[in-house]
């Protein structure tokens, strides 16, 4: 991934900013891209976009917003103004514009990223004019719901996600989950499906610290669907679900139900790791009603300290008839990942259906 920006992208990228610009010497810019070896991909962006700080102090003294973007919006009209050099423009396009004594370059930069972004998003370079001024920056993103373009809409929703993976968070978007949500009303029915997934992860976001806030929208937007709202709002509900909200499992019609469950049962009780471990249960409703279910399964990991955490992971949504008995099987993967260490010991497995958790089987992992 960090080669994403190699010397090659670099020099593109000067290429087409000298036809744009060919009054501005970019060695500093040029020069970057030979000094890339070792550094991550969010260092190379900014290594990058230091030497183009560099080289619009040279061309016309430091802090002139309006000269680079005169300049990035002359390089848009090359196709090859692409790609993921476009991530140090944009970082550069805001630290001019932050830097600016000229009030109006504040908007004017956020409609310079509404520009570059279906080129390349620009919903980590808007973190910081969010931070700066989160006001003022929302109100000029709010304007783009309406954009023609989806990928401005979608910067709309996925630049102001309180936990954007990657990015830098902004406490007031974590501290003001009603700041937001106007955005994602206007776009929950958007067209684009590449839209609507930013939408119910943003949702998603907001579950962390604001559940009552999250299923307050999400009830509106019930109420008044299209054909794609359902998906939006049960992706946008997914973690609380999994943590048992009672009015997120309500507001899905997971209501509670009699329901007699075994315990799951392991093709195996020693993970030999990299392995699969196979699990089948059976579900029957008890009660006199159909019964609508979410089917979850809890896998209680060991820690390296010797004590246990637990990850919940969706498994089926079902409806079964009074008196209906189902087979549920699940392969659950361990292997060794950067995201996911696993340590040797008594791990266990655990159901979880409609919020409400049954008896668990114990296994060993060996590593």
């Amino acid at each position: 991934m960090n080669e994403l920006i190699d010397q090659a992208a670099v020099g593109r990228l000067v290429r087409v900013l000298a036809d744009a610009a060919p009054g501005v010497s970019w060695s500093n810019t040029s020069s970057t891209g030979a000094s890339l070896r070792n550094l991550s991909l969010r260092e190379r962006t900014d290594h990058v976009s230091r030497g183009l700080l560099a080289d619009f102090a040279t061309a016309r003294g430091p802090g002139d917003y309006s000269t680079a973007a005169r300049v990035f919006r002359s390089a848009l009209l090359d196709a090859g103004f692409t790609g993921w050099t476009l991530w140090p423009v944009t970082e550069t396009a805001v630290t001019l514009a932050l830097n600016s004594t000229r009030s109006a370059d504040f908007e004017d930069c956020l409609h310079l990223l509404a520009e570059l972004t279906p080129r390349l998003t620009g919903e980590f370079a808007i973190r910081r004019l969010l931070a700066a001024d989160l006001d003022r920056a929302l109100a000029v993103v709010l304007t783009w719901t309406a954009h023609p373009d989806q990928h401005v809409r979608r910067l709309a929703s996925e630049g102001t996600r309180p936990y954007l993976p990657w990015a830098v968070r902004i406490p007031g978007l974590v501290q003001r989950p009603e700041a937001t949500i106007p955005i994602l009303d206007a776009l929950y029915r958007d067209p684009h499906e590449y839209v609507r997934r930013s939408v119910a992860n943003h949702l998603n976001d907001l579950a962390r610290h604001s559940p009552e806030a999250v299923l307050t929208a999400a009830a509106a937007w019930t109420a008044a669907p299209d054909a794609n709202t359902p998906w939006v709002v049960r992706h946008g509900l997914r973690t609380l679900v999994k943590k048992a909200h009672p009015g997120a499992l309500a507001l899905q019609g997971f209501a509670p139900a009699s329901l007699s469950v075994t315990p799951p049962r392991l093709d195996r009780h020693t993970v030999a790791l990299p392995a699969d471990l196979a699990f089948e249960f059976e579900i029957s409703n008890t009660g006199a009603d159909p019964a609508r279910l979410a089917v979850d399964y809890i896998v209680h990991y060991m820690k390296a300290n010797g004590s246990q955490s637990e990850k919940v992971f969706k498994l089926a949504a079902l409806t079964l008839n009074p008196g209906e008995t189902r087979t549920v099987s699940k392969r659950h993967a361990f292997r060794q990942m950067t995201t996911r260490v696993h340590h040797p010991g008594s791990h266990a497995l655990e159901l979880q259906i409609n919020g409400v958790r049954y008896a668990h089987t114990q296994f060993l992992v060996e590593v």
